[in-house]
């Protein structure tokens, strides 16, 4: 199945781009997705520990299932004051 998935911020500037179609398999979730994420983009393995996800525009656990078609969008940590 496909989905679609979204970077933001540094994680747009290290992959080279803001939205990618991956193929994962049925049953996967946004931590499959994530993963084979990293395994595409390395320098983005450096966010696992903090990283945001949202799916389907709703901010969502790395464990929440994904469908074909899903939107997954990848956050870095916000900081700032």
């Amino acid at each position: 199945m496909f989905v679609t998935v979204r970077l933001f911020a540094r994680l747009r500037e290290l992959a080279s781009r803001d939205e990618l179609r991956l193929e994962v398999d049925e049953g996967s979730t946004a931590r499959d997705v994530w993963s084979a994420l990293t395994r595409q983009f390395p320098p983005l393995a450096d966010y696992t520990p903090a990283v945001s996800v949202a799916v389907n525009e709703e901010y969502a656990r790395l464990s929440a299932s994904v469908r074909d078609g899903d939107e997954i969008a990848f956050l870095p940590p916000v900081s700032g004051g």
